[in-house]
């Protein structure tokens, strides 16, 4: 009831600006005054004075300030759901048309770069040709998330289901993890029983994405039950480049099969196990909030997501 009656009082005040309400979408949305700031054009003080105002004819506080963006209270939370489907009409309406000028702003479209290059920008290869521009941004995902939500990307393929209800998120496919090494590691180590192999993995070099071996460490964890030991001897941020490396015969690794099949199935690489459950990480394709004005951007989740089907 008290959330209803403070709701009345934004409403049905007399000099309501829809121009606080769009303002307090994009802060809604975007988690922070910097984000809706640059995704508005405005000033950061521009957003913080219309927030205060808007807060003034609520009578209460909409959002939380943290050490990090803001939080949303449940006044925002209601407000909010009863605001933004029709101020994203107005701006489809209101908004220029994308083809006037004959062809449509580029798609700005971001993940990690392995998936984007072996996967993603392939499929997309067909609208391409057919006219469709990209802007291709590649990075962690919780960096580009935040990106997103400040409005500097309109796609970003995330490997964790993004938190909170502020983002529009679709399952895209899901990694299947492999130990590989090259073939004279794995002649070396042998044909050992599963529960054999951390151990004698132990003195062949680790090969991974990052210092704390955040895909190792998943793999040993749910494979082989135990907490990985062995630090790493090469660290590439780039999972093509750890992919090189263990071709190359480095050491060992844990890699998506998606990104070393061809090298499974020439030989180049041997996969050390297989297991009946091998780990599995679900990717996220995750739009941008706000009404889509670019058709080019719907045209390249509609043909990811098909695509991400088949992977």
């Amino acid at each position: 009831m008290e959330c209803k009656g403070i709701l009345g009082r934004v409403e049905h005040t007399q000099h309501l600006d829809l121009n606080l309400l769009r303002t307090f979408l994009a802060v809604y949305r975007s988690g922070s005054f910097t984000g809706a700031a640059q995704s508005l054009g405005l000033s950061q003080p521009t957003v913080t004075t219309q927030m205060r105002a808007l807060e003034r004819q609520a009578g209460r506080e909409l959002f939380e300030r943290l050490p990090r963006g803001v939080a949303p209270t449940a006044v925002a939370d209601a407000l909010a759901a009863r605001v933004a489907a029709p101020l994203d009409e107005l701006a489809a309406v209101a908004g220029p048309d994308p083809t006037a000028a004959g062809r449509a702003d580029p798609v700005h479209l971001a993940g990690p770069a392995e998936l984007l290059c072996a996967r993603v920008l392939p499929a997309l290869a067909p609208l391409v040709a057919d006219g469709v521009r990209l802007r291709v941004a590649t990075g962690l995902t919780e960096p580009l998330l935040d990106e997103l939500r400040a409005g500097r990307h309109d796609l970003v393929i995330a490997t964790t289901r993004p938190r909170g209800r502020t983002l529009i998120s679709a399952p895209l496919t899901d990694e299947e993890f492999v130990l590989v090494a090259a073939p004279a590691w794995a002649a070396r180590i042998g044909d050992r029983p599963a529960a054999q192999l951390p151990t004698a993995l132990q003195s062949v070099p680790l090969v991974t994405y990052a210092e704390d071996l955040p895909i190792a460490r998943r793999y040993w964890r749910h494979v082989f039950g135990r907490r990985l030991s062995s630090p790493a001897a090469v660290t590439v941020p780039d999972l093509r480049g750890v992919l090189a490396a263990v071709v190359a015969g480095a050491g060992f690794t844990v890699l998506p099969r998606y990104l070393c099949l061809a090298e499974l199935a020439s030989g180049a690489l041997v996969a050390l196990h297989e297991p009946d459950d091998p780990p599995i990480n679900t990717g996220f394709l995750v739009q941008r909030p706000g009404a889509v004005e670019n058709p080019d951007v719907t045209r390249v989740r509609d043909l990811v997501l098909g695509a991400g089907r088949t992977w």
